[in-house]
């Protein structure tokens, strides 16, 4: 009974965090939405959709598209990668469990920025992969490879691949082996054991690391903005500019609003339909 008393005090101080830090500013940024960008870059309060409605010019509109394309490949890049290496994890010894799963770990030791930095090095004209390619003899002139919608897909997997395992491995580590064994008795073809048996058993380690790529993906801006330049912008490129290029936050503001929109419409569905049946 006191315990039941002192809930709601424990409760208050989160609440109250929460409600200051992220629902406040929300608020701000949607009211932001419907003003208008003054003569030199301020805020009039005019109550307009004129900044919505410019979200449908084929530009805008193509720049959404791509950035939800290219989380969605790389949301299905980290899955295709992330759950064999998961599995491995899952299934070798405990003493070196621990091992592997530091290795996973290890590059948040180390700043995003800094990362990318490196990849930038790895992937330019005269950078180590081309480098090793022609000293091989397997091309003969440097491949283009940096600033492009590749490099940006590499980086996004590389940067976001251990979301992807780690909520597969906490799934894959509770799977009784016996369950497995039990199905190759039976005679399982391989595919039909991992369709059947191990997927199933394994969805919501699946559905949380999609979630946990896809929903940063979107919105990226560091990857893009090295790795991709100006030829690969996303949606999280647009909105910076609007903010500190064009001043325009009223637009920036509706461009916000409409990818949170956007990401909350695709996790729902992906929650109502790939998340409930596809492992069925």
């Amino acid at each position: 009974m006191k315990t039941r008393g002192r809930l709601p005090w424990l409760i208050l101080p989160p609440a109250v965090s929460l409600f200051l830090f992220f629902v406040v500013p929300l608020i701000l940024v949607f009211a932001v939405s419907f003003a208008s960008r003054g003569t030199y870059g301020g805020i009039q309060w005019t109550g307009t959709l004129a900044n919505y409605a410019s979200i449908l010019d084929p530009l805008y509109l193509q720049i959404f598209w791509r950035s939800l394309w290219m989380a969605a490949l790389t949301t299905v890049m980290c899955l295709v990668f992330g759950f064999p290496l998961a599995y491995l994890i899952a299934r070798a010894p405990r003493k070196w469990q621990a091992v592997l799963l530091l290795l996973i770990i290890i590059p948040f030791w180390t700043n995003f920025l800094v990362r990318t930095y490196a990849w930038m090095f790895i992937l330019r004209t005269e950078g180590l992969l081309n480098t090793v390619l022609m000293s091989a003899g397997i091309v003969d002139q440097p491949l283009n490879l940096l600033y492009t919608d590749t490099a940006v897909i590499i980086g996004l997997v590389y940067g976001y691949l251990p979301f992807m395992v780690l909520p597969l491995f906490a799934s894959l580590e509770r799977l009784d082996p016996s369950v497995i064994e039990a199905a190759w008795d039976l005679y399982a073809r391989p595919a039909r054991v991992f369709t059947r048996v191990i997927l199933p058993l394994a969805k919501p380690g699946v559905i949380a690391g999609c979630l946990l790529v896809f929903i940063p993906s979107v919105g990226a801006y560091v990857t893009p903005d090295l790795l991709g330049g100006a030829k690969s912008m996303m949606i999280g490129n647009l909105i910076q500019q609007q903010y500190l290029v064009v001043r325009d936050w009223p637009f920036g503001s509706a461009l916000s609003f409409v990818l949170m929109a956007a990401v909350l419409l695709a996790v729902r569905y992906y929650l109502r339909t790939g998340g409930s049946k596809s492992f069925g």
